[in-house]
């Protein structure tokens, strides 16, 4: 019997996926605009985040319903390694921290997997899929928007065992479908297994989007600087060409 917990996840996180990709970070990276300061904290708090939920991960490989979502071959921590090296440099185990939104999100992941261990599939779903969907997109525009090198700081969007993401894909929410979660087991009050998934899956976003929101501050600052600098350098260019004229 299908659960179909996958076309359960897409309908049901579909107001909460348009919410996240609103949030102003990510429509100016989207854009192109993107800061370089800013986006290595990302990569830093995506190093915490993805370290927990693999390890939690791999804690319950053997769990009749994680299980058939755990993929090693996602794995995102060492590819995050190499891009925090390219970005902070070879000592940035000493640099980096998680932001208060990062830190909430790690938390989240250790308490589920303490307590409810099934809704780690909503915190898979919503990071990986999204990443193997878009991720030569976003790249494409890291690089183009921070001047990058190819094999420069964007580690994270390959997925060097994985050739064919399209069929990934599809097998991923096969599994997910085929998992052993049954709609009957909520009695009207208590939520199935597969409401309560796509509550978390809900709740993921909203923590992504408080993470966002938080490097928004930077991001705008960054922004206002660049402008100040071009229009003092303008103002600058001006006044020498005046005194040239002279």
């Amino acid at each position: 019997m299908s659960s179909n917990l996958a076309s359960k996840l897409r309908v049901g996180t579909k107001k909460a996926h348009t919410m996240a990709e609103n949030v102003g970070f990510v429509k100016c990276f989207l854009k192109g605009v993107v800061e370089k300061n800013s986006y290595r904290k990302l990569v830093a708090n995506f190093y915490f985040i993805y370290s927990a939920m693999e390890e939690e991960m791999e804690k319950h490989r053997n769990h009749p319903i994680v299980g058939k979502i755990y993929f090693p071959q996602l794995n995102r921590k060492h590819t995050l390694e190499q891009d925090l090296t390219y970005y902070y440099g070879y000592n940035w185990r000493e640099q980096i921290k998680l932001s208060p939104a990062g830190e909430a999100y790690v938390n989240r992941i250790r308490e589920i997997s303490a307590t409810e261990p099934e809704l780690l599939v909503a915190h898979s779903y919503t990071r990986y899929l999204g990443d193997l969907s878009g991720g030569q997109i976003l790249k494409g525009i890291a690089q183009t928007a921070m001047k990058l090198g190819e094999g420069e700081g964007t580690a994270f969007y390959e997925f060097a065992d994985i050739t064919d993401e399209k069929a990934f894909k599809a097998e991923y929410r096969q599994n997910l479908d085929a998992m052993p979660i049954d709609d009957a087991t909520g009695d009207g009050e208590t939520p199935s297994v597969a409401d309560r998934i796509v509550e978390e899956a809900n709740a993921a976003f909203g923590i992504n989007m408080k993470m966002f929101q938080e490097l928004e501050g930077n991001l705008i600052k960054a922004i206002g600087i660049m402008v100040y600098n071009a229009l003092t350098r303008k103002r600058t260019k001006g006044s020498t060409e005046l005194v040239t004229a002279e």
